[in-house]
């Protein structure tokens, strides 16, 4: 596929009876809580987001699911009659297709065919910059084209010579290829495990040190890089436009009283993400799950907000987290400049209590200030106070101690500085050997301990 390409795209909605009648068929269900033209516009802004003339979209209702071409007779001859019209040249059916319905359309329209999974796919690969971004996206796209060859290795159409009763034109080629390619997967298999041992030590380093981690989740589109553009005052790529972001990005954020985290802003989610995409991006997807604080950011005008919603945690579950069961996940309700005065303020009136969503608009900033408040709030719901008595030659100690630590409340007497002091988990050691003498009698730090839950225990 190339930009411009000339396109259709079709969106099958497959009718109860159809669904009633289907047995293990592994295709998509009817949409779930989504309304048919929001499949459709999603589907229209996959293929925009690579670029391609959409010459024309529709709906195709089902009320019968054929395993050879997925569409009936009818349905064929009507759209092979617009691709000759509108000399289409790639037909994008929003709809898992097995590869002989593939094979079967592309043969029955006589131009190229691509289904969901494989635009999802097209659209990550022109998206990855990193190095590691193009190794998941690479083996992602091999996993799933093994089956596919025919329409992918172009050079796989060539005529071979032999005996007739050996096989068809292709054969040995195609089993070739599919070596090669099975060669490659192993071979990026052991370079992602080797970036997956790499991350794991970097988690590790970073526990040492004091800044915790703030990651933004959500459906794609839902105005994640803008709101982290909003709270870091960056410029992450950030466009109306499906998958924007591929790569992850850091950017480290001061709270409003000092202390400081670092934001960690990746991929969006989407309906039927491809498991095999998700199991490349593991590695990736890790830092997300392992995050201080998980901030699920939602468009909350779209019409689709609850299916999109539910489509980012059941993702969140594939890769083990249980939302339901976690404190670490903030809901933030983006895009309320969007939504009409009078929903907007029922919505206001729900959110921003101490343990519910955030209502914020990342375009015009309203709300942020509320949300970084929260995070900071949360943070030291993880920490313990320790009070000490720092004399008045300690002013290096207390520099280090504004430097790592948060200071909740200070004063100063003839004696020295009365402190009381909010510790990270990462300095418990260090404040405890550096600071000891100077606890008050009845307060502590516990040693550190990596099974530890981060509390302080005072003996």
């Amino acid at each position: 596929m190339t930009r411009g390409t000339r396109s259709l795209v079709i969106v099958p909605i497959i009718t109860n009876r159809a669904i009633s009648e289907r047995k293990g068929n592994g295709d998509r269900s009817s949409g779930g809580q989504r309304s048919p033209q929001a499949r459709l516009e999603e589907a229209v802004g996959l293929a925009a987001a690579i670029e391609l003339e959409i010459v024309d979209s529709g709906i195709v209702k089902l009320s019968k699911v054929l395993p050879g071409t997925l569409l009936g007779t009818g349905k064929l001859d009507e759209i092979k009659e617009e691709i000759k019209l509108q000399e289409i040249e790639l037909v994008v059916v929003d709809h898992p297709l097995t590869p002989i319905q593939q094979r079967n359309l592309e043969r029955a329209w006589d131009c190229k065919v691509i289904d969901r999974t494989g635009l999802i796919l097209e659209i990550f690969g022109e998206r990855a910059q990193t190095k590691e971004g193009r190794l998941q996206v690479e083996l992602a796209h091999l996993t799933w084209q093994k089956s596919r060859l025919v329409r992918s290795w172009t050079h796989l159409e060539r005529q071979r010579g032999g005996l007739g009763f050996i096989g068809g034109p292709g054969e040995t080629q195609i089993e070739a290829d599919r070596r090669i390619i099975q060669g490659r997967i192993s071979s990026l298999e052991k370079e992602l495990v080797q970036v997956q041992r790499t991350r794991a030590l970097h988690r590790k380093q970073r526990k040492k040190v004091p800044h915790p981690i703030v990651a933004f989740v959500g459906y794609t589109n839902a105005g994640k890089s803008t709101l982290f553009n909003r709270m870091t005052n960056s410029d992450v790529f950030a466009k109306d436009l499906l998958f924007a972001t591929l790569d992850p990005t850091l950017r480290r954020l001061k709270l409003p009283h000092g202390s400081e985290v670092i934001l960690s802003d990746t991929v969006g989610f989407i309906s039927e993400l491809p498991h095999n995409l998700v199991a490349a991006f593991r590695a990736t997807l890790e830092e997300v799950i392992e995050a201080d604080i998980i901030l699920h950011v939602r468009d909350i005008s779209h019409e689709d907000t609850r299916a999109q919603s539910s489509d980012v945690t059941d993702t969140l579950e594939m890769l083990g987290l249980k939302v339901s069961e976690n404190d670490r996940v903030i809901e933030v309700w983006n895009k309320i400049d969007r939504l009409d005065p009078a929903y907007r303020e029922k919505l206001l009136a729900e959110a921003n209590d101490h343990s519910g969503p955030i209502a914020v608009s990342a375009l015009t900033g309203e709300g942020v200030e509320t949300l970084l408040n929260r995070i900071e709030n949360q943070l030291a719901e993880k920490r313990d106070s320790v009070s000490m008595l720092l004399p008045p030659a300690e002013g290096a100690g207390l520099a280090w101690l504004y430097q790592h630590c948060e200071i909740m409340k200070r004063e100063d007497t003839e004696e020295g500085v009365h402190l009381e002091v909010r510790v990270p988990v990462a300095h418990r050691d260090r404040v405890r050997n550096m600071f000891a003498k100077y606890f008050d009698s009845n307060a502590m730090l516990e040693p550190e301990d990596e099974e530890d839950s981060g509390t302080y225990s005072p003996i």
